[in-house]
């Protein structure tokens, strides 16, 4: 009877974090910032269906980063846990902090168990008071540790180089328009140099004191981003990015292909198993259709159609 080989715990949990920061470095950032009258969420999604940046109840949202199969599992548990507590007790007891405890417990079982893979998950989890010293905003990470964040965040992607730009250019305070232009302009930052980013590729929510509306989740459609962010230069949209090739996108893909690494989501010129859209497995080809034989010369050809020779007719009882 063989072994099993010894890791020890300190290797095993060095493993799994840097499988997941791996999975979570390779999406497009988000930034979360607080403005004057609430907090906004901006982000570098192409897609139009696939959102990042949603709404959990009346004063939360919810924000993230990595896989999208797994931080939507996320969203759904958090939407009926609102539901839930806001339905059994008061609409009030619903809380932000409570949310980002229980998305923490969960991470945190999930990173430390050794039976599943850690989540590739960032999330932001924010809530609006009525006041701007009352909001909250906490940055939960792949292992279930959490964040009270203050002023910006950002998660997912170059994190460092875009919270940099912010925080030279972060002004406390600050009305919506500014805090807009301020984030895009660090999410096209980079160290090769600065990006206008397409209107149609922006993703922009805002958690909006302002709104009579119990619910003050609101999206920003591309009118409204097109006319705020109208004064800047020509638009530049950004290079494939391996998250590109996930869920939703069809069987395009993009990056590049390295066999040498487990975790690498980009299968190149390989066949995918199933349809990445349907989930379909992959159609058989036709089968091959049999030969012909060709009748031996003499012999009458057999038409299917024609009846054959008639049978003798059954016996029939004799009548009385």
């Amino acid at each position: 009877m063989s072994m099993p080989f010894y890791v020890s715990p300190e290797q095993l949990m060095k493993d799994r974090a840097d499988f997941a920061r791996k999975g979570i470095a390779r999406g497009r950032s988000v930034v979360a910032i607080q403005f004057r009258d609430g907090i906004l969420f901006v982000s570098e999604n192409p897609s139009q269906a696939l959102h990042k940046v949603s709404e959990i109840y009346d004063r939360i949202a919810f924000a993230a980063v990595g896989r999208y199969n797994e931080f939507e599992n996320l969203r759904i548990a958090g939407v009926r846990l609102a539901d839930m507590r806001g339905y059994a007790y008061d609409r009030r007891d619903v809380t932000g902090r409570g949310l980002a405890n229980a998305y923490a417990q969960t991470l945190g079982t999930i990173f430390s168990s050794g039976g599943e893979k850690p989540y590739e998950v960032e999330l932001f989890v924010a809530e609006i008071g009525d006041s701007a010293a009352e909001d909250q905003l906490y940055r939960l990470t792949y292992d279930g540790q959490v964040a009270d964040e203050h002023g910006f965040a950002v998660m997912g992607g170059a994190a460092d180089t875009v919270a940099a730009h912010l925080q030279e250019h972060y002004t406390d305070g600050a009305p919506l328009e500014d805090a807009l232009h301020v984030a895009v302009a660090a999410l096209g930052h980079s160290d090769a140099g600065d990006r206008v980013i397409p209107t149609a590729d922006l993703e922009v929510a805002v958690l909006d004191r302002r709104r009579t509306q119990p619910r003050k989740f609101v999206r920003l459609r591309a009118a409204r981003l097109a006319e705020v962010l109208s004064d800047r230069g020509p638009e530049q949209a950004a290079a494939p990015a391996p998250e590109d090739a996930l869920a939703g996108s069809g069987p395009r893909q993009s990056g590049q292909d390295d066999p040498k690494d487990p975790t690498d989501q980009v299968s190149g010129a390989t066949p995918p198993l199933e349809d990445p859209v349907s989930g379909e497995p992959p159609v058989a080809p036709p089968l091959a259709s049999p030969p012909t034989t060709q009748p031996s010369p003499g012999t009458q050809p057999i038409d299917p159609v024609q009846p054959g020779p008639a049978e003798p007719p059954a016996p029939q009882p004799p009548t009385p």
